[in-house]
């Protein structure tokens, strides 16, 4: 079974133009498990319209979202022990929380953009700087090309989707065993979910729950919606 991963995001810091990045970022480090972005939720944010976040809606007093998201992170290494946190914010204050999480044993990949101070970077495990370019950064992530398993579970989507809502993520694995037999523990990523969360630009999937749904991305493959 993948370790499973917090995925922990500044959403008065960093914009949801980078959530599908953070989200692929995340599963290359196991099962993002835990997906929330802290911010005002009264305010209009980018971030309600984010696929797979959560919004945890921090008020309005100075720091607010900052205290909620470093308060969650302790409380999710020491009472569920989660082992793997990313943590996006280019805001040096978060090095206080990246340090302790790694005193208790905790991996903490941190993603922020050029801004983001040293003191942030150097208390990760791994740094992630958003929209570096690739010849620059030895952290680029590049997204995974379409492959012919990408084409059949593509193809296995369409047939049993209705009006565009998709199969269910169970479902979807079940058909692919039946059909092709195709076995996720075969690959790297071991779970459907982290596979499918690695390539946001081909899958829009709900949140984690035994009715989750993934609906593939037309733009992705190339083909008109």
């Amino acid at each position: 079974m993948a370790q499973q991963v917090a995925v922990l995001v500044d959403g008065e810091n960093i914009g949801a133009r980078h959530a599908a990045r953070i989200l692929s970022i995340a599963a290359r480090h196991g099962d993002p498990s835990v997906v929330r972005v802290y911010a005002d939720a009264q305010r209009a944010s980018d971030w309600h319209g984010a696929c797979g976040y959560r919004m945890v809606h921090s008020g309005t007093g100075k720091n607010a979202a900052d205290l909620f998201l470093a308060l969650d992170a302790m409380e999710l290494a020491l009472s569920r022990h989660l082992r793997c946190f990313v943590i996006a914010s280019s805001d040096g204050d978060f090095n206080h929380v990246a340090t302790r999480l790694r005193e208790h044993g905790a991996k903490v990949i941190g993603i922020g953009e050029a801004k983001a101070p040293n003191c942030f970077r150097a208390s990760c495990t791994e740094f992630v700087e958003l929209d570096a370019k690739p010849q620059h950064s030895p952290f680029h992530v590049a997204f995974p090309p379409v492959t012919q398993l990408d084409q059949t579970i593509r193809a296995v989507i369409a047939a049993q989707s209705q009006n565009g809502s998709g199969i269910r993520i169970a479902e979807l694995s079940a058909r692919l065993h039946a059909l092709h037999g195709v076995r996720i523990s075969t690959y790297p990523e071991k779970n459907w979910r982290t596979y499918l969360l690695a390539r946001p630009t081909l899958y829009d999937l709900d949140p984690r729950g035994p009715e989750a749904m993934v609906r593939f991305r037309p733009a992705g493959f190339g083909v008109a919606a």
